[in-house]
This record gives structure tokens, sequence and C-alpha cells, in this order.
């Protein structure tokens, strides 16, 4: 029993000093890509957010209200955006606060645009997963 005990021990002490299994390297990325992301929506680039997203990326909206909804797969996730940016010409996201762990990022926004003649802005947050160096889950959460 001493023996087993004395070797998990030692099991966890090495998982602990190797620390977690994503690198600063991964962070790096992941920050790059949901910024990368972003300033594709602030440019009103469809193509550009397109070309960010995986063949089966996620995108959970802020709306319709409770729950938001719940776009699957590039094709409709691009759809979604390339008519976004249509229907919002002067729409922008600024970026409040990045917290980067790994392939996750939560991304604390303020959206800014003009609602019926005057300027209008909401506050949320994004929580994103990135891989392969795209935005695979982008899931989205508004105050109020």
């Amino acid at each position: 029993m001493t023996m087993t005990i004395a070797l998990l021990l030692i099991g966890v002490l090495l998982a602990v000093q190797a620390g977690p299994a994503w690198t600063t390297d991964t962070a790096a990325t992941t920050r790059e890509v949901v910024t990368r992301f972003n300033a594709a929506i602030n440019a009103h680039d469809a193509g550009a957010v397109a070309a960010l997203l995986t063949d089966d990326t996620v995108f959970e909206n802020t709306g319709p209200v409770p729950d938001g909804s719940r776009i699957e797969g590039k094709a409709a996730v691009a759809a979604f955006w390339e008519k976004w940016i249509v229907a919002n010409a002067d729409a922008r996201f600024e970026a409040e606060e990045l917290i980067v762990a790994g392939d996750r990022c939560v991304v604390r926004w303020i959206y800014r645009k003009t609602r019926d003649g005057k300027p209008w802005h909401l506050r949320g947050i994004d929580v994103f997963t990135v891989r392969d160096g795209k935005v695979a889950e982008k899931l989205a959460y508004v105050k109020g």
C-alpha cells in the first residue's frame, strides 16, 4: 500500500511539474487567431472571417433571447457573418480584455453601432476555442 501511494504521489508531482498540456506557443497562436478574427469582423471582411473558421466550427449567437441560436459548420457560420456585415455597416467590437489559456480565449467587448440614428452599445463576452490556427467555437453572451 505504501509503495502504491508513493508511486501515485510521484506521478502527481511529475504531472504538476510538467505543467498544463498546452504550451505558451498554443496560447500565443490562440491570441493571434482571435485578434485576427475580431479585426476581420471590424473590417467587415466576410472572406477573412470565413478563412479563419474550421470546417466544423460552431457559433452560438446572443439572440434571440433568452438562449440565442446555435449555428454549425463553416458554410452556415460564414453566411451568418456575411449577412451580419451587410446589415451592420457601422458596427464595431472594441475588445476591453483578452484572457487566454491554451486553446481557449475569453474576450470582454463593447459592441457599438448606430441605432435609430443615435449611438448605441452593448457589452458582452465571447468564449473562443481555437484549433489548428482557426476558430472552432465562438460562444457569445451579453449583459442585460
